[in-house]
Formats: structure tokens, C-alpha cells, sequence
């Protein structure tokens, strides 16, 4: 007679729970939801757990907050400190502008509070490190590198908030133009035609401030290393 197997009727084991995984899953709520959605009731839920489960891998919804704030900065390149520093401020804020294109609740969250995890620290250390040993001080490279991130949040957070699509840039100058009389607004009129026309897209350009930040602070350590 044949043997009957027993059918194993054991609950699937459950991934434990991390704070890691805690921090993944904030920041994959954040990026669909936003950051208002972002309750401990809310990733308890997402994650199948209760919510006070969370509280033995984070302290408070502060700690979650500079949690998932790490771990977006340390999406972004870190500058190597003895490369050529504009190469390297370059290539640091152009991944800090597609980082913060990623996770649009980032670029307010990050400039509202004092970050002070490893992956900020290592972030900041290495961009003051790039500059001091490019020939800036101490003073001049904080500048620096708070002109360039300046830059980097402002352009970003204008670009994730602005009304219109770039590809609704020509409709829209038409729809304007009537309220630019060329006797009144004669240089907002001539643009605005430009734009109409397609010979100016109108489109804001990331690299555009970039450069012009970068090449003002070369003029600026040229004159301290002659200084």
C-alpha cells in the first residue's frame, strides 16, 4: 500500500523585520504617496506587522525620518577627494539633482532638518575635502559648496513644483501672448514669440547655473592661490 506524504501545512516563514527594510519601505511610500503618507500605523500595515513592532528598529518617527534621509544621500556620488574638484562638483550635482528627481519629498525634508548620519557625514566630508585640497579654504570651500547646493535644492525643488510640462511650453506663451502688449512688455513679448516660434525652447537648464557657479569659483581659487 502506498505511503500518504503529509502535506506540510506550516505558515510560510516571514522576512524578519530590519530597519533597513523599515527604511526601504518609507521611502518606496514616500516616492508613490508622498511624504504626508508616511505613518508608522501606515508602513506597519505595508509591511504586515503591528505598529508598535516598529519601535524595536527605530526610536521615534524623527529617527525614521533621518533614517530614509541617509539613505537617499547615499544614493548620491560622493566626490573623490584628490579628483579635479570641478569634475567632481560636477559630477556630484548632477546625481544629487537626479537623486532628488527620484524622491521629490527629499529636497524639503533634507534642507529642513540636521543631518548628521553616516552617509551625510561621509557626503559632506569628502565635498569639503575636494575643495580644500583643490587649493580652497576652509571658508572659501563651505561657500562653495553652499553655492552649489544652493543651486542644486532650488533648481530642483522650482522644477518638481513647476506648472507646466516642457512639452506644454509653446501652448502655453500662445495662450500669454495676448497680455504682453508689445508697447508695454516689449522684451517679455519677443521672448515669448521666440518660445511660440520653437527657435527658444524655454526650457530651464540644470547645467546651465551649474557652470556658471563653477566657473566663478575657479576665477576665486585662481585669486587665492596668487593672493
Amino acid at each position: 500500500m502506498a505511503r500518504v506524504r503529509k502535506t506540510d501545512r506550516r505558515a510560510p516563514r516571514r522576512e524578519p523585520l530590519t530597519r533597513e527594510r523599515i527604511l526601504l519601505t518609507a521611502i518606496r511610500l514616500a516616492d508613490e504617496e508622498g511624504l504626508a503618507s508616511l505613518s508608522m500605523r501606515r508602513i506597519a500595515q505595508e509591511l504586515g506587522v503591528e505598529a508598535m513592532s516598529l519601535y524595536n528598529h527605530v526610536a521615534s518617527k524623527d529617527d525614521l525620518l533621518d533614517g530614509i534621509v541617509d539613505l537617499v544621500v547615499a544614493e548620491i556620488e560622493v566626490p573623490a577627494i584628490h579628483a579635479d574638484w570641478k569634475t567632481a562638483m560636477r559630477r556630484r550635482a548632477i546625481s544629487a539633482h537626479e537623486v532628488f528627481l527620484r524622491h521629490p519629498w527629499a529636497p524639503m525634508l533634507i534642507g529642513s532638518r540636521v543631518n548628521v548620519g553616516p552617509a551625510m557625514l561621509r557626503y559632506v566630508n569628502a565635498t569639503l575635502g575636494c575643495l580644500k585640497e583643490a587649493g580652497f579654504s576652509y571658508e572659501m570651500a563651505d561657500r562653495a559648496w553652499n553655492a552649489i547646493d544652493s543651486h542644486i535644492f532650488g533648481f530642483t525643488i522650482q522644477e518638481l513644483n513647476f506648472p507646466l510640462d516642457p512639452s506644454e511650453y509653446a501652448s502655453a506663451a500662445q495662450m500669454f501672448l495676448p497680455r504682453l502688449p508689445a508697447d508695454e512688455y516689449p522684451y517679455m513679448r519677443a521672448l515669448t514669440e521666440l518660445v511660440i516660434e520653437g527657435t527658444h525652447r524655454g526650457v530651464h537648464d540644470f547645467q546651465f547655473g551649474l557652470e556658471l557657479i563653477l566657473d566663478g569659483l575657479e576665477r576665486l581659487r585662481q585669486r587665492g592661490r596668487s593672493s
